[in-house]
C-alpha cells in the first residue's frame, strides 16, 4: 500500500511504519516539489497514492473530484502520528481494499 505524506506530517514517520507501507513516500520527495495542495491530490491520483494529512482541504478536493486518490485524514489531538498509523493498520488496510470508500478519518 502507497501512502503519500502531506507536508504537515514529519517526513520521520517513514521510518517508523509497518512494512506493509513501504513504498510509501512524503511530499518533499516529488519532483518537481508540488507548489499546493491540488498538485499533492494530481500527484496521488496519477500515481496511485492514498494521501495521508492533518488538512481538510484534501476532503474538500475529494467532495469536488472525487476518488482517486483516497484520503486518510487524522483527525486527533496530542498523539504520535507513526503510532497511530500503526496502531489503526488493520482499519487503514479494510479502508484501501473498499473500492466504495474515499476517506477515512482516524481519530
Amino acid at each position: 500500500m502507497k501512502l503519500l505524506f502531506d507536508e504537515n506530517i514529519s517526513y520521520r514517520i517513514l521510518k517508523k511504519l509497518n512494512p506493509e507501507f513501504d513504498k510509501s513516500i512524503h511530499c518533499n520527495k516529488i519532483d518537481p516539489q508540488p507548489k499546493n495542495d491540488f498538485d499533492i491530490w494530481k500527484y496521488a491520483k496519477d500515481n496511485n497514492f492514498t494521501i495521508v494529512t492533518f488538512d481538510g482541504d484534501f476532503y474538500e478536493w475529494m467532495v469536488l473530484k472525487g476518488f482517486p486518490p483516497k484520503i486518510i485524514w487524522l483527525r486527533m489531538g496530542n498523539k504520535t502520528t507513526d503510532n497511530i498509523i500503526n496502531d489503526k493498520f488493520s482499519d487503514i488496510l479494510d479502508f484501501h481494499k473498499n473500492e466504495d470508500l474515499g476517506i477515512i478519518e482516524i481519530y
